[in-house]
């Protein structure tokens, strides 16, 4: 018997009101009719059946729109971090488009300071010439005077006069003549120095430049790359080079670390037996110009691998931590070294990272670093914050540094590449420790870093 869906439904409104009806069976002949009735338990079995049945596809369709929610949920999201990774490979394409720039402008600019290199070596090699030849005839004419001055008789000598009153002017012209040579020739060597340094610099500047867009594409690597489950507990990263020494590393070089509330970020690790060093300033060659302004001693400068500071943030990161000490380490051109350490206390931007020296642990040498008990903030020739009221000490002595009344020390200042000038003005300027070597020295090295104290009850 085939029953319609409207037959069903008429069947499901008796059965909740509660009224039978009757189905009719026809004889084999059709003459004879017969009424009978259904059986209740059959009619509600049915009823029932088909509300949960019902019942069942409305939670189905409620369950699929859930689902189709969720899913453009996230559609949504990954078109937002599909855009922003095409956002990242654009800049990280006009960056290295910029790079590209700045290294051919750096070759180019390697290309003049050759042919400059070359030019001044001809016209050295041309001078030491001309100085053989002038020395040569120098001795002629000398030879000459002696000749004219030894003469027999007054009246040759008289008459020579003019001769020798020639020969003098003409030996003053060549001297002066000389003179005005070696001048330029000095010139030429400082110009040709600062043009070294400038293309250290550039150089210096592009190899950070390409190691910060490295480290950026790593980590948007991994931040696209990892679970959300992995996200939830990362492996903790050491804090500093000592705590890296703990877990088993032992030889020195750059390493990845991440203070307590810090960003993660490179230092140059220094292994020693009692511990790990982390690098805080280093200087050996002049290739890194180190007078710069407060925001660059703010995040640092340089290169890990070379001359560098590594950023005031930084440095407080670490040091907030715990209890720390600073070695400072330096040598002079006669390649005698020297070191001192300090137990310290570096405060945030906020006190414009003042520098409090606790005590001297380590050192037979009188400490150059200020010990006020207020601190000695941090100063730069943009931000004047050193104790002398009527003079800018980072102005006038060129660099970042703990300044209080400028004569003291500066570790950050002009490196001399050539021996010291000898204007007293220009080698105050230099990297100096006023109680090693004197207040007008340039120091060959100087090497700053910090541990935690404990590393001193393992020396």
């Amino acid at each position: 018997m085939k029953v319609s869906l409207a037959n069903l439904l008429c069947i499901t409104i008796l059965v909740e009101s509660g009224t039978s009806f009757p189905l009719e069976r026809r004889g084999a002949a059709g003459k004879e009719k017969k009424v009978q009735y259904a059986a209740w338990d059959d009619v509600n079995v049915l009823a029932h059946g088909l509300l949960q049945l019902g019942q069942g596809l409305k939670e189905h369709v409620d369950k699929t729109k859930g689902q189709m929610r969720d899913i453009t949920i996230k559609m949504k999201v990954f078109n937002v971090t599909v855009s922003e990774l095409g956002k990242l490979t654009q800049r990280l394409l006009e960056d290295s488009e910029a790079l590209k720039a700045k290294a051919q402008n750096l070759e180019d600019r390697e290309n003049l300071v050759l042919n400059v290199s070359m030019d001044l070596q001809e016209k050295t090699e041309e001078l030491i010439r001309d100085q053989k030849r002038d020395h040569e005839r120098m001795n002629k004419l000398e030879e000459k005077v002696d000749g004219i001055m030894q003469g027999e008789g007054q009246e040759a000598s008289n008459g020579n006069n003019s001769d020798v009153r020639n020969i003098q002017w003409m030996m003053e012209a060549q001297n002066k003549r000389i003179d005005e040579l070696v001048e330029r020739i000095k010139q030429q060597q400082e110009k040709l120095d600062k043009q070294n340094i400038r293309i250290r610099t550039l150089q210096n500047q592009i190899h950070v430049k390409n190691e910060q867009a490295s480290l950026k594409r790593q980590e948007d690597d991994v931040r696209l790359n990892t679970s959300s489950e992995q996200r939830d507990s990362p492996v903790a990263m050491a804090s500093d080079c000592h705590e890296l020494f703990l877990r088993g590393e032992t030889t020195s070089g750059l390493y990845a670390i991440q203070p307590s509330d810090s960003r993660p970020f490179e230092v140059y690790c220094e292994m020693t037996p009692e511990g790990g060093w982390t690098i805080i300033q280093r200087r050996h060659d002049g290739s890194v110009d180190f007078d710069q302004l407060w925001q660059a001693y703010q995040t640092g400068f340089g290169n890990l691998n070379g001359e560098f500071w590594l950023g005031l943030e930084k440095i407080h990161s670490m040091s907030k931590a715990g209890n720390y000490i600073l070695k400072v380490l330096f040598s002079d051109w006669r390649d005698d070294s020297q070191s001192i350490t300090y137990s310290f206390r570096l405060n945030g931007q906020e006190n414009n990272y003042s520098l409090h020296v606790l005590e001297r642990t380590a050192g037979n040498l009188e400490s150059s670093l200020s010990s006020e008990g207020s601190g000695v903030p941090f100063s730069t020739r943009d931000k004047d914050n050193d104790q002398k009221n009527d003079l800018n000490c980072a102005k006038q002595l060129s660099g970042g540094w703990w300044f209080s009344n400028c004569g003291r020390s500066n570790l950050n200042g002009r490196y001399f590449v050539t021996p010291a000038p000898k204007q007293r003005h220009q080698r105050k300027q230099g990297v100096f420790w006023k109680t090693w070597r004197g207040r007008y020295y340039p120091l060959k090295t100087t090497t700053m870093m910090i541990a935690p104290a404990e590393i001193e009850n393992k020396s």
